[in-house]
């Protein structure tokens, strides 16, 4: 798809939006395998499927309920995207930050993203929660790869300080407060689907990596490149390396018995922030 095509696409979905949702949201919360059903508390929620959006697909994984919910939470507008695309999928990096860039066309300028995660650092278990302080790429692409689109940011935006010092603050205090254990630590992307080998996580470790996913760095890029604020959130859901051996439905599974912990951190979060 050429830069024309994609500014079309970008539009279309835009004024789909823009006529069913009756406010600008303020926020879009991005929530992983698992860890859906945070729209379910918004107040007056509408739930709009992605595959009626114009030029969304539907998600195909299991745990990604493939919706946006928008309704409002302490008189913040508050859209939720309940499941996200991946580039295992067969999605191009164009695609995977789509309804991000959708709703930063719409207005939206506050992001909160959440993965299922694996855990490397060896402190780190899983049913922990780990907020993100920085990422590295090996996802083998970029999507901002291909026309700079200017409507949007630079050619070059730096990656330096993608996650915001304020919302990450916020969120630890909350934690704490809320006697909700939360670690911190270095998100490694990896384009999957298959899970990481034991050597491949013994690599991952010597490049500083704490936990390792396969989303959540194109959507950053994306909304840094358009000096939007983001901060994001790993649920640690199975261990890696030594020997484990990692299935989807244990991810799915341990995802549900934390999110409840994660929503009640993300919705005071959108509260305090003006």
């Amino acid at each position: 798809m050429d830069s024309l095509q994609y500014h079309d696409t970008i539009d279309r979905a835009a004024h789909f939006l823009k006529t069913r949702i009756p406010v600008v949201p303020d926020w879009c919360v991005i929530l992983g395998s698992g860890l859906g059903g945070l729209g379910d508390r918004l107040t007056d929620p509408l739930s709009i499927p992605y595959d009626s959006i114009p030029g969304f697909p539907g998600t195909t994984v299991q745990g990604h309920a493939g919706k946006l919910v928008v309704g409002t939470w302490s008189e913040r507008s508050v859209a939720v995207m309940e499941g996200r695309f991946h580039a295992y999928e067969g999605h191009d990096g164009w695609m995977l930050v789509l309804p991000v860039r959708v709703l930063m066309m719409l207005g939206t300028s506050r992001f909160c993203i959440t993965n299922a995660a694996g855990g490397i650092r060896a402190d780190i278990v899983p049913g922990d929660l780990m907020l993100i302080s920085d990422h590295i790429n090996l996802l083998g692409s970029n999507p901002l790869t291909g026309p700079n689109l200017a409507d949007f940011g630079v050619r070059f935006p730096a990656m330096t300080a993608c996650y915001d010092e304020d919302f990450r603050s916020r969120i630890a205090a909350i934690a704490r407060k809320r006697s909700v254990p939360m670690t911190s630590g270095v998100y490694a992307a990896l384009p999957g689907p298959s899970y990481e080998t034991n050597a491949e996580i013994t690599m991952l470790r010597l490049l500083g990596a704490d936990a390792v996913g396969m989303s959540t760095v194109p959507e950053v890029i994306a909304i840094r490149h358009a000096n939007r604020r983001v901060v994001a959130i790993s649920l640690i859901t199975n261990a890696t390396g030594g020997g484990s051996v990692p299935t989807h439905e244990e991810v799915v599974a341990l995802a549900d018995t934390r999110r409840s912990d994660l929503h009640g951190i993300i919705l005071e979060l959108i509260s305090m922030v003006e």
